[in-house]
């Protein structure tokens, strides 16, 4: 399996564990949520809504595109501290992490 088939999988991973936590939403956010200026939206979405409504978007965006992958990519030390009692999402991150050169965190 390809770096990209393994991303990809794991996206999809973290979705499942989103949904199994539920705390995946059916909706997105307000219009207004998405036009921040900040970085990931960070002053108008909780940490899930970034998760789904930015970052696997975009990861997916960039597997289809076959464009190069972020590195030293590390989502699980923000997420620990969001989202501590979601384990099985943290789980998925720290796989998500360690394939793109993060720091795996056991």
């Amino acid at each position: 399996m390809t770096l990209h088939q393994q991303v990809r999988q794991r996206l999809f991973d973290i979705e499942q564990a989103m949904r199994d936590a539920e705390i995946w939403q059916p909706q997105p956010p307000a219009r207004a949520a998405f036009d921040s200026v900040e970085p990931f939206c960070i002053d108008t979405m909780e940490a899930q809504q970034r998760l789904q409504w930015i970052l696997l978007p975009r990861m997916h965006a960039l597997l289809d595109r076959d464009a190069p992958l972020p590195q030293r990519f590390a989502l699980t030390p923000y997420f620990e501290e969001a989202l501590p009692e979601a384990q099985a999402l943290l789980q998925q991150l720290r796989q998500l992490d360690s394939l793109l050169g993060g720091e795996a965190h056991d």
